[in-house]
């Protein structure tokens, strides 16, 4: 099975699309969205191409290929246009014989991570830099922002696949960063 992971699209409707080609290009069976998905938020600018409402058409259409957990972003409004479940604050994932803790970051991050076991992992956006830690007890590994990336960075998206991860770039599906299970 292959999985891909996006976080912090912000409304932003070419990233959305952009994305959504990639999930298509990546052949990925499910798309795990980390949250922050139609409003930017009071402390981000308004991203280019700022159309929440063509984000929600396009996400809606793939509702059941999309499994989200929700973000500091994301309320009760927009769960009531999106045809799908985002409010959850985690979920979990089982793969290679570990953990793995989908989370927005916002509550759960690398300064007060959950309660995870040596080689789980830790999967979060939030920050919009896209990350590869296994320097801890358990693996960091953030996506980066569909829409809005901060330090430098691309837009990006993580897929995972027999079990290694790799971070890529939006625009071309350019690997940045990878780690294999092990």
């Amino acid at each position: 099975m292959k999985l891909m992971f996006a976080s912090d699209i912000h409304g932003c409707a070419e990233s959305c699309a952009l994305m959504l080609e990639r999930f298509d290009a990546e052949k990925a069976d499910k798309l795990f969205l980390l949250g922050d998905i139609l409003y930017h938020g009071p402390r981000n600018d308004l991203p280019a191409a700022y159309a929440p409402k063509k984000v929600i058409s396009m996400l809606n259409e793939r509702r059941d290929k999309l499994f989200c957990v929700r973000g500091n972003c994301d309320t009760e409004v927009d769960q009531m246009v999106l045809e799908f479940p985002i409010m959850a604050e985690y979920a979990l994932l089982f793969l290679e014989g570990r953990t793995v803790f989908l989370t927005h970051g916002h509550r759960y991050n690398t300064m007060t991570p959950p309660a995870l076991q040596k080689g789980d992992i830790l999967i979060h956006g939030h920050t919009h830099i896209c990350t590869i830690d296994d320097s801890r007890e358990y693996v960091y590994i953030n996506p980066g922002s569909a829409a809005i990336p901060k330090g430098g960075d691309p837009r990006s998206y993580a897929v995972y696949e027999n079990g290694e991860f790799f971070l890529k770039m939006l625009e071309n599906g350019n690997i940045q960063k990878g780690y294999k299970i092990g």
